[in-house]
């Protein structure tokens, strides 16, 4: 079989080809630009943006040194529209929304998974292959399935879990039943010089790592506004833009001139985008933050529509423990999850819910609105 794996210039997918061409495969590689700094006014935060080489190419050398080692071809693909088009701009949408995207879930929907597999099927190939930590197994009817990895603190499922069950079929996920540190091994024993001890890719899906505020201010310029304590209704201080934060968040908040300064400082509670105002609790009021259910949008489950409540495992956050649901599918295709036992802190509108049974993933959506008892929680 003709495999085709996105060698991204890093250890773990120069493994999976290895592992797939030691098991009979006939395996090349497939790199794919999908980011073009200069094209796409990519300057401010960019600690790169001097460097004489931009880190893409980079990468694209180090798959070229990890392809000569293997004895593969190695093909590269250019995916910046694609990825400006159906990654990129609904990044940019959300964050104006005040919701905070996860665009890694989006870049494997639309591009790894989508752009890249038809130009994998262009060049004859009839699967391609990821690096990612995700087992692929069947169903009791015998589809194909996602699980999660073995590798539990490397588990990346909760970012395929707005793929289709079709493009669930079309790929090979070879490092699923390994971990890290058999990866690594693995490449020290292949001598693969360019990507051994090459550190994990960080930062935004295919854009790299940047000072986040000043990337955002590339394409939404700052604007401060009042920082309110609740829920006392008090102004405290200013913010550098509701667009830079995310519910919950602890730690840089940046706030200026703030009066009264709270015993171990601030939670972020609320984004008013509107009246540009950032809603803060001090950490003995954290219970603002929890809610007690959600609903979510753009459900995507791999297998069939469950016609009654299920009982699940949700993530709402990547590395988050399961959290006890009752997922209820509603009649638009949308879906309410009720929370099993307790409520849960910083359930974030535009973030993802990746929905489990066991270790077996059933998809996701993306979270909408937050609830504790009837009581909307997110406006």
């Amino acid at each position: 079989m003709k495999v085709l794996v996105g060698l991204s210039g890093g250890v773990d997918s120069a493994i999976a080809a290895y592992l797939l061409k030691k098991d009979g495969y006939e395996v090349s590689g497939g790199f794919m630009r999908n980011w073009d700094a200069l094209a796409n006014n990519d300057y401010l935060g960019n600690p790169t943006i001097n460097e004489p080489q931009c880190p893409q190419e980079k990468d694209y050398w180090d798959a070229v040194e990890v392809s000569k080692k293997l004895g593969i071809p190695l093909l590269r693909a250019d995916f910046v529209k694609e990825y400006w088009d159906h990654v990129f701009s609904f990044f940019l949408s959300e964050y104006e929304k005040g919701r905070t995207p996860n665009p890694d879930v989006f870049c494997n929907k639309y591009i790894k998974f989508d752009s890249f597999y038809e130009f994998a099927k262009s060049q004859g190939f009839e699967k391609i292959a990821m690096g990612h930590y995700a087992r692929l197994g069947k169903d009791k009817e015998g589809n194909p399935r996602l699980f999660k990895a073995a590798d539990k603190n490397k588990d990346q499922t909760y970012f395929l879990c707005q793929i289709s069950k079709e493009q669930v079929a079309s790929c090979l996920f070879p490092l699923g039943d390994i971990d890290k540190g058999e990866v690594r091994r693995l490449a020290h024993e292949l001598d693969l010089t360019s990507v051994m001890d090459k550190k994990d890719s960080t930062g935004v899906c295919f854009i790299g790592e940047r000072h986040f505020k000043e990337f955002l201010q590339n394409y939404m310029p700052a604007k401060p506004g009042k920082v309110v304590l609740m829920p006392q209704n008090r102004e405290i201080g200013t913010h550098a833009g509701v667009y830079f934060y995310t519910i919950g968040q602890h730690k840089d908040l940046g706030i200026g001139g703030v009066k009264g300064e709270g015993e171990g400082g601030y939670f972020v509670y609320k984004k008013d985008v509107k009246n540009n105002i950032l809603y803060v609790v001090q950490p003995k009021d954290r219970e603002l933050l929890s809610s007690t259910s959600c609903r979510i949008s753009h459900l995507n489950l791999q297998g069939e529509l469950p016609h009654n409540d299920i009982e699940v495992g949700v993530k709402f956050r990547y590395r988050q423990p399961d959290q006890p649901c009752i997922l209820h599918v509603e009649e638009d295709g949308n879906a309410t999850l009720e929370y099993s036992f307790h409520p849960v802190e910083a359930v974030t509108p535009g973030q993802i819910a990746a929905i489990y049974l066991g270790d077996m993933l059933l998809g996701g959506g993306i979270i909408e609105e937050t609830y504790r008892g009837k009581q909307r929680t997110d406006i």
